[in-house]
């Protein structure tokens, strides 16, 4: 136990503390919560924090602990202890009580999962404007920067999700709406130093609007972390009446977020939230006609097909552009003369080279003036003024996920093009399914706005069953174009993507959470073009993610504008194509798992990931411009000998014995795989 724990213990009132494995938790009389672990000698609070909170008019009741109690539970997260601490606040006419539970699972070392309970006592009415739950204060470490943190939120700067936090840093981290079509994503924050961490987020079954912000303020060695409840309008408790915080949880980990994000998919999995296993289907490469883009033509897509075929892909996907707009997916004449026997006739085609056929496709979404909405008017999200919803990327409008009318024929679209069309998989692509703002249409659920936000994943649901009804082995990849996933919908996708990447760096630790998060779902790095430079191979390689491309050949698009990219598949791309596939189907990555614990992906140089295949350890290291001269090789074991190959440029690097600090002599300037085999 470190010295912060064995000091805090020694201090603590019999009864307050409730210790789990690496954590200890007490309140004091303030009902300030003091957290300590044993994973350092270092504090990692600043200083006792006001957990949990009313935010009213005027100044927050101040709450005073009046008892304790502490007893055995068993529930959905197994068997544990919890510490019941009840407060009174002092309130014109009366008192605010609050009930503050701290339970601790067996099943959940360095985890305890809270909860809180207001009751007016006051005598009157009161109006409450949000709450507040574990916040804590954050000593900084002492290296710069003082954190690095995994933060879920999703907003229109498509902006990274682990990232340092310096001083004079403040992000909300909303799981609501952050614009007109982006929102939702992973209500968890990961903040950490060199020594140790703190994880705090919610565990509710369903989407929450609710905020997890995270503050360095300038001059401040400290982070401030919480999370917050701020309601549309007050809520108004009657004497008597009652309000519950979201049931949420606070981690202390060594190490950065990997271990952290999986410590929390398994408390999801006790709510219900269960990530699947992926179709053997989904972890096969792809190609994409997105090169030809929205004005392909049917001639072009097939053209292509014998090269798709020869490379080694197994997947040919059909992009946006086959439709008549968004919600009226009638097949465009422009492309598809004869309609649905043009439809059919391509997709025969590309089986009849042995591939499977993927479709795009935008649930949810319409057009203004499509053929849908004519018939059924009701079916928008409509805003407090009456006003539908935008989709501003596709120039569109949300439909209710909840309605009735678009479920069916949400239903009917993919009975057509999994069992009609015959198409494999269903490419799910836009950020705005990610969430959806509340919905004030007089024709839903007017009584309840937020209805169609906590049930959105259940659209979700009826795609992804409706499909494997069909065809039991359907792959459905989820694409919330830039957002940070929302864990919600992930259960119905059986195929994760690095969605429309800005940088390598982001197909990188894109896939280290959803690998964290989901590590039986295989993971697509998205198409090799988005990467640094069009071709970081050893990106997607290194990390295990699916090889995708959206080459043109044998011709360029002809309908490129001057100055655009070109796409087309030259012989030096496809060189360094062959390479990669190669080396994808011989060491099978994809498959493969995780290691962590070995490397910080943020204090860590270089930035080092690790995945153990048969046995062997295969190392990715990335430099991002500042070259270094030798690597260490964490996790073999001391005395045994070790064949090392660069596996991407099929250099043999020699022979090395472990040593309790492996040093491989190796100057690496941008990327280094390197596989490790056991010499018996």
């Amino acid at each position: 136990m470190g010295l912060s724990a064995l000091l805090l213990v020694a201090a603590c009132t019999p009864g307050r503390e409730l210790a789990n494995g690496d954590l200890t938790v007490s309140l004091d009389e303030g009902m300030k919560v003091q957290l300590s672990t044993a994973l350092t000698d270092l504090s990692l609070v600043a200083e006792p924090a006001t957990f949990s909170a009313l935010s009213m008019e005027g100044d927050a009741p101040v709450f005073s602990l009046v008892r304790t109690e502490k007893k055995t539970v068993t529930d959905a997260f197994g068997k544990g202890t919890a510490l019941v601490f009840h407060g009174e606040a002092p309130a014109a006419g009366g008192k605010i009580l609050q009930k503050l539970t701290f339970t601790a699972y067996d099943r959940f070392p360095s985890t305890v999962i809270a909860r809180a309970e207001f009751t007016n006592a006051t005598g009157a009415p009161i109006s409450v404007n949000g709450w507040t739950m574990d916040r804590f204060e954050m000593a900084a470490g002492t290296s710069d920067p003082g954190f690095w943190s995994f933060q879920g939120q999703s907003t229109e700067n498509r902006a990274d999700w682990i990232f340092p936090v310096r001083e004079g840093f403040f992000q909300k981290n909303y799981m609501g709406m952050n614009g007109s079509d982006y929102g939702g994503g992973t209500p968890v924050t990961c903040l950490w130093r060199q020594d140790a961490g703190l994880a705090v987020g919610h565990l509710e079954p369903v989407p929450q609007r609710v905020s997890l912000p995270v503050e360095m303020k300038a001059g401040e060695s400290k982070a401030t972390v919480s999370i917050v409840k701020e309601f549309d309008s007050p809520v108004v408790l009657e004497d008597g009446g009652s309000l519950a915080t979201c049931t949420t949880f606070f981690h202390v980990f060594k190490g950065d977020c990997f271990g952290a994000l999986r410590n929390y998919a398994q408390l999801l999995e006790c709510v219900g939230v269960v990530m699947p296993e992926s179709e053997p289907d989904a972890f096969e490469p792809a190609w994409c006609a997105w090169g030809y883009e929205r004005l392909f033509t049917i001639d072009e897509i097939i053209g292509t097909l014998p090269k798709v075929k020869e490379l080694g892909f197994k997947w040919a996907t059909l992009d946006d552009g086959y439709q008549i707009a968004e919600g009226d997916w009638d097949l465009n004449t422009d492309r598809f003369p004869r309609g649905d026997a043009d439809m059919k006739y391509m997709v025969d085609e590309i089986h009849k080279y042995g591939l499977k056929a993927d479709l795009w496709w935008a649930p949810f979404a319409a057009d203004p003036g499509t053929k849908f909405l004519e018939e059924h008017p009701n079916t928008l999200i409509l805003d407090q003024e009456g006003k539908p919803r935008d989709i501003t990327w596709w120039d569109s409008w949300y439909l209710s996920p909840v309605d009735e009318e678009v479920r069916a024929e949400t239903k009917r679209l993919v009975e057509k093009f999994i069992g009609e069309y015959g198409y494999e998989g269903l490419k799910l692509d836009g950020q705005y399914m990610n969430a959806v703002p509340p919905d004030y249409n007089p024709a839903h659920h007017p009584d309840d706005p937020e209805k169609v936000v906590r049930e959105l994943p259940t659209i979700f649901k009826l795609i992804y069953d409706t499909a494997r009804g069909i065809n039991p082995h359907a792959v459905l990849q989820y694409c919330p174009c830039g957002d940070c996933f929302s864990v919600y919908n992930l259960p119905y996708t059986n195929k994760t993507v690095s969605s429309d990447p800005l940088s390598s760096w982001q197909i990188r630790t894109k896939g280290y959470v959803l690998r964290a998060l989901a590590p039986k779902t295989a993971y697509y790095g998205d198409h090799i073009e988005l990467s640094d430079g069009g071709n970081d191979y050893p990106t997607q390689l290194g990390i295990g993610a699916i090889l995708g491309t959206k080459f043109t050949w044998p011709k360029e698009n002809p309908r490129l504008k001057k100055g655009e990219p070109g796409y087309l598949l030259t012989p030096e791309r496809e060189a360094l194509l062959k390479n990669a596939l190669d080396i994808f189907y011989q060491k099978d990555l994809a498959h493969g798992e995780y290691v962590s614990g070995l490397y910080d992906i943020g204090f860590d140089y270089p930035e080092t990931h690790v995945i153990r295949k048969d046995g062997t350890l295969n190392y990715a290291f990335y430099t991002h411009g500042k070259p270094v001269q030798e690597v260490e090789l964490r996790g073999l074991e001391t005395g045994h000998r070790y064949q090392l190959t660069d596996y991407y440029n099929h250099k043999d690097l020699g022979v090395v014995t472990a040593e309790e600090k492996t040093v491989l002599p190796v100057p690496v300037d941008g990327a280094l795989l390197v596989e490790a085999v056991e010499i018996p």
